[in-house]
C-alpha cells in the first residue's frame, strides 16, 4: 500500500507539473493552435496514467496499477534525481 501511495503521489506531482506549464503556455501564447495537439496527448497520457493506475487499484489489480503508475514515476524520480545531482554538484561544463 506505501509503494502504491508512494508512486501516486508522484504521478500527481507530475500531474500538476505538465498542467502548470500548459497553463502558463496559455497565458503566454506559447501553447497555440500549431502544438495544441501534442500538449493534449501529453495532457491524456499522464492523465490516463494517473486515471488509470487508481482504476486497476481499486478493482483489485494492484500489481497492474502499480506497474501502470511506475511507468511515469520512475523516469520522473530519476530527471528530479539527476537535476538534484545537479544543482548539488554545481559542476563545470567547459
Amino acid at each position: 500500500m506505501l509503494l502504491y501511495r508512494t508512486l501516486l503521489g508522484i504521478d500527481a506531482l507530475v500531474a500538476l507539473v505538465v498542467g502548470y506549464f500548459f497553463l502558463v503556455g496559455l497565458a503566454d501564447g506559447s501553447v497555440s493552435s500549431f502544438n495544441i495537439v501534442m500538449w493534449l496527448m501529453l495532457i491524456g497520457g499522464v492523465g490516463g496514467i494517473l486515471f488509470g493506475g487508481v482504476a486497476l487499484h481499486r478493482r483489485g489489480r494492484s500489481a497492474a496499477g502499480k506497474a501502470l503508475l511506475a511507468l511515469l514515476a520512475v523516469p520522473a524520480t530519476l530527471f528530479a534525481a539527476f537535476f538534484g545531482l545537479l544543482i548539488v554538484s554545481n559542476p563545470r561544463w567547459n
